[in-house]
């Protein structure tokens, strides 16, 4: 699955940019590395189907992370 690099903002509403989707070195899962844009501006990794899942707020279906504003990729992707 592709995955857009750029703004996305989480459910909860705290922001975050995607750099891209990386490979797990031993189970080969893909994962997401992104960075908060928030606080200690910490740089996090979440499995992709985690990270493209929905979630269901007060009866409403919705996106956990919503793209916000797509990126140049920062990195040499095939």
């Amino acid at each position: 699955m592709q995955l857009q690099p750029g703004l996305y903002r989480h459910y909860k509403g705290p922001e975050y940019r995607v750099f891209g989707v990386a490979r797990h070195s031993e189970t080969e899962e893909e994962v997401v590395v992104y960075q908060a844009l928030y606080g200690e501006y910490g740089l996090w990794v979440r499995p992709l189907s985690m990270f493209t899942s929905t979630v269901e707020v007060d009866g409403q279906t919705m996106l956990r992370f919503a793209l916000i504003k797509a990126e140049p990729a920062q990195f040499v992707q095939p």
